[in-house]
């Protein structure tokens, strides 16, 4: 009994406490200096690329989706990827512009739809509304 109660003592003096991790997960030190390291990588224009197309993303759901539609919130995202355009990649550059003159189509039309849809709550709903000048696409374009 007395080598038993030795045993289990010096047993659990030498064992480190459970910290709760299995067998081959990284301590958080490791973890630490893994992020450490990561960040130490990552380029500003990486993150503003990955911002851009967070904002551009988020922006088309504004427009397309209708339970989720603002257009305020979208035309912002638009204003805001115009604006970003530049300090990315230039490689990446022109698909960013592509996608924005997209938004900037589909805002236009949804835009167009709700300005359609107020004239006709306007004038009673079967009469046209007054007709746009000669040039007026509808399209919206930023500043």
């Amino acid at each position: 009994m007395e080598g038993e109660m030795r045993g289990g003592s010096a047993g659990g003096a030498e064992e480190p406490p459970d910290s709760g991790r299995s067998e081959g997960q990284p301590t958080e030190e490791e973890m630490r200096a893994q992020l450490e390291e990561e960040i130490r990588n990552v380029r500003v224009e990486d993150v503003v690329l990955q911002s851009v197309v967070s904002i551009l993303n988020l922006s088309a759901r504004r427009i397309a989706k209708d339970d989720e539609r603002d257009l305020e919130q979208a035309k912002i995202g638009i204003d805001a990827g115009r604006a970003l355009v530049d300090l990315v990649k230039p490689d990446a550059q022109a698909q960013l512009r592509q996608a924005i003159s997209e938004l900037q189509v589909l805002y236009a039309k949804h835009a167009g739809e709700g300005a359609a849809s107020d004239e006709q709550d306007e004038s009673g709903g079967g009469s046209p509304g007054p007709e746009r000048p000669k040039g007026d696409s509808g399209l919206w374009t930023p500043g």
